[in-house]
Parts: structure tokens; sequence; C-alpha cells
């Protein structure tokens, strides 16, 4: 068989296996609603969590980190540039990533780059994945949902448009608006999208962490975890994030 065949043949597999895969997660989400701790509704309070509390608290340091970080826009990748499973949902460069966390693997790296707010992510238990959010204006993220009902997402405004009505996250059929420096905590396997309709760029501290669990609950996450930390959902990005960290570091700009 010709190699673009069998390229093209291992790309189709993998595909499959994605969706596939993708489905089987979803499946679990009854059994996970049943067994979690906190609430599984599309919005979670955050005071559910007292940790959002201390790092709303430090949320100006970490501001200041993205600040240093986007002086180099041109050094931070679009999210299908880290991750090629986004390339349907991230589209040119409006949607970029700065990532400190990918699946529990700290780039540390980014993180000495930024060490505010590394040191706010290093009180967080049961990490996964933390990055600042980059999305310039009139950009729309089309609906999706994440992959499992394992982790719960947390965005902490950090740069939010002035026109705080016109820039919105749906999950579900609720929406939320993001104000600087406040925590917004969501289920992301639920659907969800964002629109911008600015003319501003709107940046959040990105977080992923571990859901509350019983114990039978936490067994089923903690496989769910490990698989999708074996598959090539996750050892592409980090791959993908070296080769653009060593990239940087060459270019006269990070001097």
């Amino acid at each position: 068989m010709p190699p673009s065949l069998i390229n093209r043949f291992s790309e189709y597999q993998y595909r499959w296996i994605k969706r596939a895969g993708k489905q089987l997660l979803r499946n679990f989400g009854e059994f996970q609603s049943r067994h979690s701790l906190v609430s599984t509704e599309p919005f979670i309070a955050k005071e559910t969590f007292a940790w959002t509390g201390d790092l709303e608290s430090c949320w100006e340091t970490i501001r200041s980190d993205a600040d240093f970080v986007l002086k180099h826009p041109e050094q931070i990748p679009a999210f299908h540039q880290m991750s090629e499973d986004q390339k349907r949902i991230s589209k040119g460069d409006n949607w970029k990533v700065f990532a400190f966390y990918v699946f529990g693997e700290r780039i540390e790296e980014n993180c000495q780059l930024c060490p505010d707010t590394a040191q706010a992510l290093d009180k967080i238990e049961n990490l996964q994945n933390a990055f600042f959010s980059i999305l310039a204006p009139h950009y729309h993220i089309p609906a999706h949902k994440g992959p499992t009902r394992a982790i719960i997402r947390v965005h902490l405004g950090l740069i939010i448009p002035t026109e705080r009505d016109k820039c919105w996250l749906r999950v579900e059929d609720q929406f939320a608006t993001w104000e600087a420096g406040k925590c917004l905590v969501f289920d992301d396997s639920y659907e969800h999208e964002v629109h911008n309709e600015t003319d501003e760029r709107r940046v959040v501290l990105f977080l992923d962490f571990d859901r509350p669990m019983d114990r039978w609950g936490s067994f089923v996450n903690g496989v769910i975890i490990r698989l999708l930390k074996g598959s090539k959902y996750v050892k592409h990005p980090l791959k993908n994030l070296a080769a653009w960290n060593k990239e940087r570091r060459d270019t006269p700009a990070a001097n």
C-alpha cells in the first residue's frame, strides 16, 4: 500500500477511535452524576470550592503574568496548534492558549515565565489543565462538548471587554458573562459555546480539576483520566508544546 494511503487510513482510524472513545466516555455521564459529591448542573456555585476565593484574591498578579505573555502574541500557539483535536472550534489565530498544565503534566518552562500564576496553581489540588485562554475580538467558539464529566472547569476573568453583555458563555440553556477577578465554574460535558461580539479580546485563566466523587466514582474517574493521559488526545499536545517552546527559545523576541 502506498505511504499516502497508509497515512490516510491511519488518520481515518484515529478519527474513528476518537469518536468511539468520546461516546464511551459520555456514556459514563449518568454514573458520574449519581456518584458526584457536588452539583451536576451546567453552572456550579463557585463557593462550592473554597480555593476559588484564594484564586480571586490574587487575580491581579495573575493578570500581570498574562500581560507579560501578551507582549509577544506571535509566540503563543493557537489552540489547534497545541492540540489538533481542537481544529473544528479553533481557527486561525483567534483562540490562543498559553499552557501551564496539560492533564497533570506541568509545563515547567511556561510556569517559570509566569511565577505568580504558577504559585497560585500549585495550591489547587487535583489540577488537570491550566492555561491562559485568549479569545480574539469577534470570534465565536462553536458549540461543543468536553469528553468527560470526570472534570470540572473554572474560568478566572483577567481581561474582559468593556461591553460584557456582548461577550458571553452558554452552557446548555444557561448563559453567563465574565467579570475581571471573578471565577465562573461549569461542567464542560454539557454543550457550550462562546461569543465575543466586541472589538476587544477576552482573556481568562482556564482550569480543569477532578470532580469530587464518592469512592466508586473516584475509582472510575481515575481510570478515565489515566486512559486519557495515555492517548494521543494528551500526548500530541505535550509533544506540540515542547516543539513550540523550543522554537520560541530560538527566536530573537524570546531573548
